[in-house]
């Protein structure tokens, strides 16, 4: 192998070469002894003191090399490189030259000067001889071997030449072949030898690796030979099975192995035999892959691989966390995590098996679907952590009413299902199924809180023939509906006129999807007026539906139906349009305020939605309100604050509606981008027999102004209500039957130049010159001062907008 097929040697490949020149030192012996009597021999034959030098030079070097073969034996070689590998080499070298060198000179002086037959035969034989030696002896050296041949070799070949004689020429030109030779042999037994030398490193590099990569292996590894004993077992096996040492388990039966390694495990006798049945099943080729359960907390996965020669390998792995990740998901996906109940799809699995189970005879069966009345609310108020802590005190309860004789399940939310089979087939299976629900009822702890629970429930009961799960529920959902409708709180049976009222309900949703569609809504204007009724400032925008067979249908029906359907944003595009068109045909003082449902504000889409609206129509942005209400801010207030605030730099007015009613109010004032609070209705009613809900409507008031912000109070129907609000001035606007009911757009106008005309300073209100309020002139009640602009078109729960009124 040449240097370039072989490139670079490795360096402590290259150590260990130079190391054997090193070696043999009794070689050196021999060799000096030789040289030493042979010139000797050869100065008592011819007297020549150079003899007698060559043989003094012979013994000094021999000493020499053999004081820095004892430097080499001394020095540390752990951290060697290569250029100190090669200083070492050199050294030995010069050593080797000069000895060569000192026989080839005595051997060329014996042809060229002394020319006597025994000393060129002495000479030249023993440094020949020294040849034979030096290809054995050198060979990890290349220029070693080269050197020392030539240095030998060449003072003969210079003698040859002196003598001037043909024949001694041709001797002379002979002996470089054979310095070519040695050269070559030398060259052949390195080339071997590396060639050895570096495969069986390879080999060993390739075992070792091997022996890591089995024995680190995450599987565990047995090979069995035909007879089915063991050849090959890795570290991971042993310690799965608890074996013991791999090394003892060679040519040993598996079976035997199993069945010691499963007595360690304390397996019994037929768990052992099963493990081993598996196994065999496996190694037989009637299974690619099993599954062994060896404890409860040990399983391992089994596959195998058969060769043409019999043998079998074996690769198992330890498959626990899988077994128990795959329980704990299936346990997941047919349990609720938080009640520990049946998850839907469970329980439709468990009610179908229940109904097999009760077998051809036909008895009666119950379905009962139940809602925790006001959930929201404890969410609201004590956060969800809490909520969900009730919802476990809930379902525990729950377990225990129904026990083993019906399956309870958690739908979603806050709403559950009871499965009655009634196994028993007891007559009496409704007032069994009453009997939970009144259980359920009454004081619950969750996390140091007292809640007193009610639970509005929906139930059918059909034939267990008639049994279909997916009918079912929603004959249970709507009884439940009927139970919140008219008695929250209590427990409703599924009657087939039920069924009816939800087709017409279905009914009524396509007809507003198509009256939506076809623009078939219209808009009523309810109108805000100065407390002293002498200026008409503002008018809200209430949506409208006449059906065209129901006539009128009230706005919280219809806009129920609309959240349901998804088209709110679709009537709040349609109001703000028509609003936005009628409004550029009322006085310049007029504005229009325009409802935003909690939907409007899920995106960024409503800033052009209203740009838009207001560039198509030509109004003016500072006469454009928008009305949201404190339930819109629950849902990511933060999203909510940047649009208002987008919108409201445009110059659009921004107001709260139904201020009052949520559970957050005060704490949105501040942080929120707001013009107008208008005050709910509910704060109105009975003010003058109820001071406490008086002091409210002044202390809000108060508040909203110390803010900065206009006050409009909502709902004032009589001029008592109206008289005692201008008294405290809790007012900037009045929105309410006192002044005008909802009117078309058309009569907006009207009124206003109406409003303008009648405008008096005698009958507006005043104050003190210390800003106390005092008692305004207010005619008595008639068409000219209190003004009913126009017949109420409104029923009882309009919807002002897209809110309820």
């Amino acid at each position: 192998m040449t240097r370039n097929e072989r490139g670079a040697l490795p360096t402590d490949v290259y150590l260990s070469s130079v190391s054997s020149l090193y070696e043999h030192r009794r070689t050196l012996l021999i060799g000096m002894l030789s040289h030493v009597v042979t010139f000797v021999l050869v100065y008592f034959k011819t007297t020549d003191p150079l003899y007698l030098f060559c043989t003094a030079a012979i013994v000094v070097l021999w000493g020499l090399r053999n004081l820095d073969m004892a430097r080499f034996d001394r020095q540390d070689f752990s951290n060697a490189d290569r250029a100190m590998v090669r200083k070492w080499e050199n050294r030995y070298i010069l050593g080797g030259v000069s000895v060569t060198l000192t026989c080839g000179i005595a051997c060329g002086y014996a042809i060229a000067v002394s020319r006597d037959s025994f000393s060129e035969l002495a000479c030249i034989s023993v440094t020949l001889a020294s040849m034979i030696s030096l290809v054995g002896r050198n060979y990890g050296s290349e220029r070693a071997v080269l050197l020392l041949s030539s240095s030998a070799c060449l003072p003969i070949v210079i003698g040859l030449i002196t003598l001037q004689d043909g024949f001694m020429l041709i001797l002379a030109v002979l002996i470089l072949p054979f310095i070519f030779s040695t050269w070559m042999m030398a060259n052949n037994v390195r080339a071997f030898l590396y060639e050895n030398v570096l495969a069986a490193r390879e080999i060993a590099t390739i075992a070792g690796q091997f022996d890591a990569a089995l024995n680190n292996m995450t599987h565990g590894l047995l090979m069995l030979d035909r007879d089915n004993r063991i050849v090959v077992a890795n570290e991971r096996a042993c310690a799965l099975l608890m074996l013991g040492d791999k090394a003892d388990l060679r040519d040993r039966l598996l079976d035997d192995v199993v069945r010691r390694g499963v007595r360690r495990m304390s397996l019994s006798v037929e768990e052992t035999r099963a493990i081993s049945r598996q196994l065999d099943l496996l190694i037989k080729g009637k299974k690619t892959q099993v599954l062994v359960p060896v404890t409860d907390n040990l399983f391992l996965e089994f596959s195998a691989g058969r060769h043409e020669n019999g043998e079998v390998v074996l690769i198992f792995e330890d498959v626990t966390a899988r077994v128990q990740a795959d329980r704990q998901i299936l346990q997941m996906v047919r349990f609720d995590t938080l009640t520990g109940l049946p998850s839907r799809d469970y329980f439709a699995e468990l009610a179908h098996s229940a109904v097999a189970l009760e077998g051809k005879e036909d008895v009666e069966v119950g379905l009962m679907v139940l809602d925790v009345a006001e959930f929201k609310h404890v969410n609201d108020m004590r956060g969800h952590i809490v909520g969900d802590r009730l919802l476990q005190a809930i379902a525990g309860r729950l377990k225990t009413l129904v026990g083993n004789t019906a399956i309870a399940a958690r739908l979603m939310g806050d709403e559950f299902v009871v499965f009655f089979p009634n196994r028993m087939h007891r007559p009496d299976l409704e007032e069994q199924m009453r009997a939970v629900h009144a259980g359920l009822r009454g004081a619950y702890m969750a996390n140091g809180f007292t809640f007193n629970v009610t639970m509005s429930a929906g139930v059918v009961l059909v034939p267990s023939s008639a049994f279909r799960l997916e009918e079912l529920q929603i004959k249970a959902d709507l009884a439940l509906s009927e139970t919140k409708a008219r008695n929250k709180g209590g427990c409703t049976v599924f009657e087939e006129e039920m069924d009816a009222r939800y087709l017409d309900r279905q009914k009524l949703k396509s007809d507003l999807r198509d009256a939506i569609n076809a623009g078939a809504l219209t808009l009523s204007y309810q109108p805000m007026f100065t407390p002293n009724g002498a200026r008409l400032e503002c008018c809200e925008a209430l949506a409208r539906w006449t059906h065209p067979e129901r006539g009128p249908v009230p706005p919280n029906v219809f806009i129920q139906l609309a959240e349901e359907l998804g088209l709110v944003t679709e009537i709040t595009r349609f109001v703000l349009e028509q609003a936005c068109k009628d409004c550029m045909g009322w006085p310049g003082e007029v504005s229009v305020s325009v409802n935003l449902s909690v939907l409007d504000l899920r995106s960024n889409d409503i800033v052009t939605v209203v740009a838009d609206t207001l560039r198509a129509t030509g109004l003016d942005a500072s006469r454009l309100h928008l009305e949201v209400t404190e339930s819109c801010l629950m849902d990511e207030p933060a999203k909510v604050q940047a649009i208002l605030g987008e919108l409201r730099d445009s110059g659009i007015t921004i107001a709260i509606d139904d201020f009052g009613t949520g559970y957050s109010s005060l704490s949105y004032l501040d942080a929120l981008p707001v013009n107008i609070i208008k005050i709910d209705r509910s704060f109105v009613r009975n003010i003058r027999e109820d001071s406490r809900r008086f002091k409210l409507l002044r202390g809000t008031a108060n508040l909203g102004r110390a803010l900065g912000l206009k006050i409009v109070v909502e709902g004032v129907e009589t001029a008592d209500q109206l008289q005692l609000i201008n008294d405290y001035h809790c007012a900037d606007l009045i929105q309410g039957f006192v002044f005008a009911a909802p009117m078309p757009a058309s009569a907006i106008a009207a009124s206003a130049r109406m409003v303008s005309r009648n405008r008096s300073p005698r009958r507006q209100a005043s104050v003190s010159p210390d800003n106390s309020p005092r008692r305004p002139s207010f005619p008595p009640r008639s068409a000219s001062s209190i003004l009913f602009l126009a017949p109420p078109l409104v029923q009882d729960g309009e919807v002002a907008g897209l809110t309820n009124r």
